[in-house]
């Protein structure tokens, strides 16, 4: 396997692997955490209640188990248009080839246990994709406009990060193009600065500081504020466990959703220029105290709660590509792999063969601009 193969299946595998684990525990706080489970869950636990299809109308959903959820689900749809496009994305890519992935054909849904419209399984903030883009024929630029402001596009956008593998900057900009179509305000930002972490993490020789420094260097606004105050709290701190109420406490002022999770502040996900998602720049402060390890990494992200899915994934979005797909826990994989269904691996080699046409293209392209600036100098 190349090393750009090793690490974009790490980048992928990675996430889903924190997807599965950490979606066990949404929404809940680290006690009540320890408490169902008699202590810090450290690897695949079931769901939690017993009666998961009942017991929240709202969300009947199969979550544990090793079950992906719509994380993962739209990561993997996201690399399908990659793939069938084999070029730089945009907003008008996310409504001409993702949103007909949405509601075209079926796929396998672990939480559903079923063969189902990716549509069927996604939360409101992605089915405003379908609404605004397939059915309100808005601009895919502005479609974002008016949504939930969270995490619902930076779930999804490790894709942009191996596509710009190298390049956090072009990651950044491609990131705030495709989700332009889903986001605004901090939430698009956030699918930017995450992207931008993941192309950073993709170069050789990249550390865990690296990996977050680029992103801190291209964070605007609120967002940049909530990862410096994240970064910092997190120096010196390598036990995660230690880290869970220090990251929290971090975070806390630049988060609109309020101290409880299920019971959302006045002012919870509205556009702010002084606010942040919480999901990235936890995910960012436990990359570090992880020194990069896949492993304690994801278990710092499933043990926080809260958004606990979307943050261990993006945190083992990060460290897998820093560590390639040796460095995610196999025993986790392949069980979450059999578990839902689904082909961790294969998503990666995909991307790492986008790639390579992406590289030729913007080789191309740049040959063109270099010989019109020599004619024009």
């Amino acid at each position: 396997m190349s090393l750009i193969e090793e690490k974009a299946t790490g980048v992928l595998v990675g996430s889903a692997v924190g997807d599965a684990i950490g979606g066990a525990v949404e929404g809940w706080t680290p006690e009540a955490i320890r408490e169902r489970h008699g202590g810090w869950v450290t690897g695949i636990v079931g769901p939690w209640y017993d009666d998961w299809r009942t017991a929240r109308p709202i969300a009947p959903y199969h979550k544990g188990d090793g079950h992906i959820t719509d994380d993962t689900l739209m990561t993997h749809a996201l690399v399908e248009v990659y793939d069938e496009r084999r070029s730089h994305l945009d907003a008008y890519a996310v409504a001409e080839s993702l949103v007909p992935k949405m509601l075209n054909g079926t796929r396998w849904v672990p939480e559903l246990e079923a063969e189902a419209l990716l549509l069927q399984r996604v939360f409101l903030a992605e089915k405003w994709l379908v609404a605004r883009l397939h059915y309100g024929h808005v601009d895919p630029r502005e479609a974002g406009v008016g949504n939930i402001v969270n995490c619902g596009a930076a779930m999804y956008m490790a894709p942009v990060g191996i596509a710009n593998a190298g390049d956090p900057e072009g990651a950044y900009a491609e990131a705030l193009d495709v989700a332009g179509a889903h986001q605004s305000s901090y939430g698009r930002e956030a699918a930017g600065v995450f992207a931008a972490a993941v192309a950073a993490a993709m170069t050789p020789g990249a550390t865990a500081a690296s990996a977050v420094d680029a992103a801190l260097r291209l964070a605007k606004d609120g967002t940049r504020r909530g990862v410096e105050a994240v970064v910092e709290a997190a120096d010196g701190l390598t036990d995660w466990e230690r880290a869970i109420p220090v990251l929290r406490q971090a975070i806390e002022p630049y988060d609109t959703v309020g101290p409880n999770y299920r019971e959302l502040s006045m002012d919870a996900r509205r556009p702010s220029r002084t606010k942040a998602i919480e999901e990235l720049p936890v995910a960012l402060g436990f990359v570090l105290v992880a020194e990069g390890d896949v492993r304690r990494a994801v278990l710092g992200g499933t043990n926080y709660g809260r958004d606990a899915d979307s943050i261990a994934s993006m945190a083992g979005a990060i460290t897998g590509a820093l560590q390639g797909q040796a460095g995610v826990p196999a025993d986790w994989a392949g069980k979450i792999a059999e578990a839902s269904k689904t082909d961790l691996v294969e998503p990666g080699r995909v991307m790492a063969s986008v790639v390579q046409d992406i590289r030729a293209a913007d080789a191309e392209r740049w040959a063109r601009r270099s010989a019109a600036l020599d004619a024009l100098v």
